[in-house]
C-alpha cells in the first residue's frame, strides 16, 4: 500500500534524488514529487513522497530535521475535503 508524505520548507535547490536518498533508510520510496512554479520552474519549497513501507518511521525521524540549512516539516498530507465543516449562516 502506498503512503503519501508531505514535505515542507525544502531549500529551493533540492533535487528529487536528494529526497529519495533522505527517505530511503526508512523504507521503499516509490516516487518523489517536488512542486515547482509554472512560470519560473523553481522549486516552491514543498513536495510529496510516496512510500511502500516505513512512512511512520520516516515521519518520526525526519520531521523537524535539517536539510540544506532549512528545518523540514514532514507529515501526512491534510485531506482538505474531509476536514471541511459545513458553514452555519446567521442571518
Amino acid at each position: 500500500m502506498l503512503t503519501d508524505i508531505y514535505i515542507d520548507n525544502l531549500p529551493h535547490d533540492t533535487t528529487a534524488v536528494e529526497i529519495r536518498d533522505l527517505f530511503r533508510p526508512y523504507g521503499r520510496v516509490e516516487s518523489v514529487h517536488l512542486i515547482t512554479d509554472q512560470e519560473t520552474g523553481r522549486l516552491r519549497g514543498f513536495g510529496f513522497v510516496e512510500m511502500i513501507n516505513g512512512a511512520n518511521e520516516a515521519i518520526a525521524a525526519l520531521n523537524d530535521s535539517e536539510l540544506g540549512g532549512s528545518r523540514l516539516t514532514v507529515r501526512y498530507p491534510v485531506k482538505w475535503q474531509q476536514k471541511r465543516t459545513p458553514r452555519v449562516r446567521h442571518w
